[in-house]
């Protein structure tokens, strides 16, 4: 096993504005299913497009992401996956304001699993505005090399009782790719996607927790000042999925009743 623990603690810090504009591609890509406090405040999950890392096409690999090296550490699993997170909202985001998002791997554990080595990375990110941090975010990725065999197709339809019933069209997972500016190729390229095993596109992990956090708040009628959430099974495009809330508990579930994600809310947030 490779020891990346030097790669543990370092940073990258990027600027944005939350411009209209941004406030105006999140509504397009997420409406309906929105938490809209007001129009001066963005929306949960609205902070996965602010500040992305943009790099140039000849710092992506062959499936589209960031190559590893430049950020992250320089994993052999070609595969990567997102496992989950963390979203600590602090105080809201405001229309027009400059946002400071300092991004830093905070652990990288490599373990055996079933289908082989994975790699384990955890990152932070601190979004601050004028005011100081505002939103404390951590991302888990998982790392695995590609498998032979494919994965199973999703099972007979079956009806599913949910708050949310969506489409995951190929507009919605290219809409969420752009707004994000998310490269990996699994959300847009159908090719890519079977050769990576996958019976159809991927519906992103971050785009189902944004889901499940606007649930979340819409159902408590203020953003939670904690959520935490976990990726299960993956989500494919073109079908339906349901998003559900139940007493501060949420899930994505797929059209054949299997659960890609769910989610936990905690104590109340001070916007």
């Amino acid at each position: 096993m490779v020891d990346f623990s030097d790669w543990i603690g370092r940073s990258v810090t990027r600027v944005d504005t939350l411009t209209e504009r941004l406030f105006e591609k999140y509504r397009a890509t997420m409406s309906p299913f929105l938490f809209e406090e007001s129009d001066h405040i963005a929306p949960p999950g609205l902070h996965f497009g602010l500040a992305p890392a943009t790099p140039e096409t000849d710092e992506t690999g062959p499936d589209g992401a960031e190559l590893k090296g430049l950020f992250l550490p320089p994993i052999s699993q070609s595969r990567r996956m997102w496992a989950g997170g963390s979203i600590s909202t602090l105080r809201p985001l405001r229309h027009g304001a400059l946002v400071i998002r300092t991004s830093t791997i905070t652990d990288i554990r490599t373990k055996q699993g079933s289908n082989g080595e994975m790699c384990l990375v955890s990152i932070e990110h601190d979004i601050a505005d004028g005011r100081g941090i505002a939103i404390v975010e951590r991302q888990d990725l998982v790392f695995r090399d590609p498998s032979s065999e494919r994965m199973p197709a999703v099972g007979p339809d079956q009806k599913i009782a949910a708050d949310w019933h969506i489409e995951a069209s190929p507009l919605l997972l290219f809409r969420f790719s752009a707004f994000t500016f998310n490269g990996h190729r699994i959300h847009y390229d159908l090719r890519h996607a079977e050769e990576e095993g996958y019976p159809d596109l991927l519906v992103h992990g971050p785009l189902q927790a944004a889901l499940m956090f606007n649930l979340a708040a819409e159902k408590l009628g203020y953003v939670p000042q904690r959520f935490d959430y976990r990726c299960l099974a993956p989500l494919y495009g073109r079908g339906r999925f349901g998003v559900s809330w139940d007493s501060g508990s949420l899930r994505i579930t797929r059209s054949d009743g299997v659960t890609t994600a769910e989610a936990q809310v905690h104590a109340r947030g001070t916007g």
